[in-house]
């Protein structure tokens, strides 16, 4: 784990409305175009810290609103237990909620990972229980002239992309704070 969780607690703000916190990995290659997306919609969501990566795949969330050591320790070794793997992103598909989502394939090492996650902690079902935990990397939301087919469109130039999973991200997301509270990277376990 790096050491932010030090310099960013995962605690809201006194006075602001709390946000919340997500397990995620980070897809690099998909940053520039996703956080253009995030910038047209809604400029509360664009982070200013350089480390957090509005591209992600959802391991698990929502998560904790404060990183205890037992918390730390189990994610470590979940993350650690998980090699890199690689995966692309070059299919589109529209939840019935009309989100409009890259599919990974293959998707077994994130589905493993938000098994794993959710084995440790129950507490947390993923989406909180409302939505079934399917991979996905959100692009847009279907409203008005914005269909699967338009955003496929948008990303015509940019996908497919192919890339490797190789951390695990604690993320806070909240307007005008979304940030990265720790990293631990994959595969660290000895074997």
């Amino acid at each position: 784990m790096t050491g932010r969780d030090a310099r960013h607690d995962s605690k809201p703000p006194p006075g602001h409305h709390p946000g919340h916190s997500v397990l995620q990995v980070p897809v690099p290659p998909l940053e520039a175009w996703v956080r253009r997306r995030t910038a047209f919609y809604d400029t509360d969501f664009v982070s200013s810290d350089p480390d957090f990566t509005h591209a992600h795949v959802t391991a698990l969330g929502p998560f904790v609103t404060a990183l205890d050591a037992r918390t730390t320790a189990t994610v470590a070794a979940i993350a650690g237990s998980v090699e890199p793997f690689d995966y692309t992103l070059g299919r589109l598909d529209t939840f019935p909620t009309g989100i409009i989502h890259l599919v990974p394939e293959p998707p077994h090492g994130f589905a493993r990972l938000t098994a794993l996650l959710q084995e440790a902690f129950p507490e947390f079902p993923p989406y909180g229980g409302e939505f079934a935990p399917t991979p996905h990397l959100t692009v847009d939301l279907a409203h008005g002239d914005v269909t699967q087919e338009s955003t496929a469109t948008l990303l015509a130039d940019v996908v497919p992309v192919s890339a490797r999973a190789e951390w695990l991200d604690l993320a806070w997301y909240e307007a005008g704070a979304c940030r990265l509270v720790a990293r631990w990277p994959l595969g660290t376990v000895a074997r």
